[in-house]
């Protein structure tokens, strides 16, 4: 069953050539195209929808403003961000209201494919473009003894998420439940985490996260 897909974005030529896009992607059905994003409430009342591709910056209704309006009602909904805006603060607002995913207008077709085939599966996808200005440092006055870790490798999205996990104080055993895994594989992204920030414990990982603004 193809992946059932609703376009909102106030800009027409955008919308008509994004639609041309993904409907060249095998799997992927666009059900509807809507420049206005006030009639989206109405078009979800009488078509099924995996995910719903959205712009951010849009008149009446933001992106973020839909994906408020939308998410008790439709919880099932996939909600992709498809934006020229990659400003950090807005990508932690547009998470913090319950999208699952996040990609620039910069992205090529097989970026895109990936990340709509991730968000209907049930996953979160930001791009890489995205991931690189979550751990952009929003300070540049610390010296160089103070620096957690110069060059940050990029965490993946669940890492993300456990690190702010990790900064709720919640244990292992309370990630595992809250993300459905296995104990064994937090442990497994806490190793890879502590790796990557080139800290040595769970303090060093919330320092690393207050830095960065991860949470």
């Amino acid at each position: 069953m193809p992946i059932r897909i609703l376009i909102v974005d106030d800009h027409q030529i955008l919308l008509d050539s994004l639609s041309l896009l993904i409907s060249s992607i095998p799997n992927m059905e666009v059900v509807g195209t809507l420049y206005d994003s006030r009639k989206v409430p109405d078009f979800l009342e009488n078509y099924e929808i995996d995910v719903l591709v959205s712009d951010m910056n849009m008149p009446y209704l933001t992106g973020i403003d839909l994906t408020l309006k939308l998410r008790n009602q439709y919880p099932n909904l996939k909600i992709l961000m498809l934006t020229v805006n990659d400003e950090a603060e807005n990508i932690r607002h547009a998470f913090q209201a319950g999208i699952s995913g996040y990609v620039t207008k910069k992205a090529n077709r097989t970026e895109l494919e990936r990340a709509l085939t991730t968000i209907a599966a049930g996953e979160k996808y930001f791009s890489e473009a995205v991931l690189k200005e979550l751990l952009t440092p929003v300070s540049f006055n610390a010296s160089p003894a103070e620096e957690i870790h110069p060059e940050p490798k990029a965490l993946t999205l669940r890492e993300l998420e456990i690190v702010k996990l990790i900064a709720q104080e919640l244990s292992s055993s309370q990630i595992a439940d809250r993300l459905f895994i296995s104990v064994g594989t937090v442990e497994n992204h806490r190793h890879n985490i502590l790796q990557k920030l080139g800290v040595k414990n769970t303090i060093g990982i919330i320092k690393y996260a207050i830095k960065y603004r991860l949470i």
